[in-house]
C-alpha cells in the first residue's frame, strides 16, 4: 500500500476515534437527562440552546443580533414546553418579535436594524424552536424512547455518512456548501439511520415497524439538510467551525446541526401518530 494511502487510513482512524471520543460522553450524559426528564431535560435544553445561540451570534456579529432577546425566547419557550404546550411555545416565539423591535429602539440602533431583527430571529425559529420541540416530545407518551431514537439515528447516520463517504466517495454532494461530503456518503448515512432505528424498535413494543420506518426516513432525510444549513451558514461568515466547545471538532451548533432539524421532524411525526 503506497505511503500516502496508508497515511490516509491512520488520519481517518484517528479522527474518527476523536469524532467518538466527543460524540459518546455527549450522547451518555444527554441519555441520563432524558430518562430523569421534566424540569431537568428543560434546564438542558435551555443551557444547549443558548450555547448554540451564542455561537450562531458569533458568526452574525456583523448584523448585530441582538441576543438578550434569544435568550430570553429559548427559556421561555422550553419553560412554556415543559408547564402548558404547543400554544405557549408558538406564543412565545412570536411575542420575540415586538420584544425585538423594543430592544433596537431602546439601544438606539436604526443602520442595520432590520438584518439585526434578521438575525436574531435565526436563531429563534431555528435553534429555539428545536430544544423547545424536543422538550415537548420528551413529555408525550413514550417520547423518552423517541427521543433516544432520535439521537441513535441522527449519530448512527453521521457516522455511517463519514464512514461510507471515505470508503466510497467520488461524487460531490454538495461542493459549493461542503465539499468533503459526498453522494455516497449521503446514501450510506440514510441506510445507516433507517436500519438503527428499526432495530431499536424491537427492543420497543410500543413502536411499530412501520412507525420506525417513518421516524428512520425522517431522520436519513433531513439529519444531512440541518448538515448542510448549517454548514452554508458558516461558508457564508467565512468560518470553519461555529465554535471551539469541542476543540478541533467545533462547537455546540457543529455537533447537533443535524439532530436541530430531526428533533422537530420526530415530535410532529409522533403527534401524528399517536392515538
Amino acid at each position: 500500500m503506497p505511503a500516502a494511502a496508508k497515511r490516509r487510513r491512520r488520519q481517518g482512524r484517528s479522527d474518527l476515534l476523536a469524532r467518538a471520543a466527543v460524540a459518546v460522553p455527549a450522547i451518555v450524559v444527554a441519555l441520563i437527562v432524558v430518562d430523569i426528564g421534566g424540569l431537568a431535560w428543560a434546564l438542558l435544553m435551555i443551557a444547549l440552546g443558548c450555547l448554540c445561540l451564542a455561537e450562531l451570534w458569533r458568526l452574525l456579529h456583523r448584523w448585530k443580533p441582538v441576543p438578550i432577546v434569544g435568550y430570553v425566547a429559548v427559556a421561555a419557550m422550553c419553560l412554556g414546553a415543559r408547564y402548558g404546550g404547543e400554544h405557549d411555545v408558538i406564543a412565545f416565539a412570536l411575542a420575540a418579535v415586538p420584544l425585538l423591535f423594543g430592544a433596537v429602539v431602546v439601544r438606539g440602533q436604526r443602520a442595520g436594524a432590520t438584518v439585526a431583527i434578521a438575525g436574531t430571529l435565526l436563531g429563534v425559529y431555528w435553534i429555539a424552536f428545536a430544544v423547545a420541540c424536543s422538550v415537548l416530545l420528551r413529555e408525550l407518551p413514550h417520547g423518552k424512547g423517541v427521543l433516544i431514537d432520535v439521537m441513535l439515528g441522527t449519530f448512527v447516520a453521521d457516522t455511517g455518512a463519514y464512514l461510507g463517504g471515505r470508503m466510497f466517495g467520488r461524487r460531490p454532494l454538495a461542493i459549493d456548501i461542503s465539499p468533503n461530503k459526498t453522494v455516497e456518503g449521503l446514501f450510506c448515512g440514510m441506510v445507516a439511520a433507517i436500519v438503527a432505528v428499526v432495530l431499536a424498535s424491537l427492543y420497543q413494543p410500543w413502536m411499530t415497524h412501520g412507525d420506525a420506518l417513518i421516524l428512520g426516513a425522517a431522520i436519513a432525510v433531513l439529519g444531512p439538510i440541518g448538515d448542510l444549513f448549517e454548514s452554508l451558514i458558516k461558508r457564508d461568515a467565512g468560518a470553519k467551525d461555529a465554535g471551539k466547545l469541542f476543540g478541533a471538532h467545533g462547537g455546540a451548533l457543529d455537533r447537533l446541526d443535524a439532530v436541530i432539524f430531526t428533533v422537530v421532524a420526530a415530535y410532529f411525526i409522533w403527534v401524528s401518530l399517536l392515538p
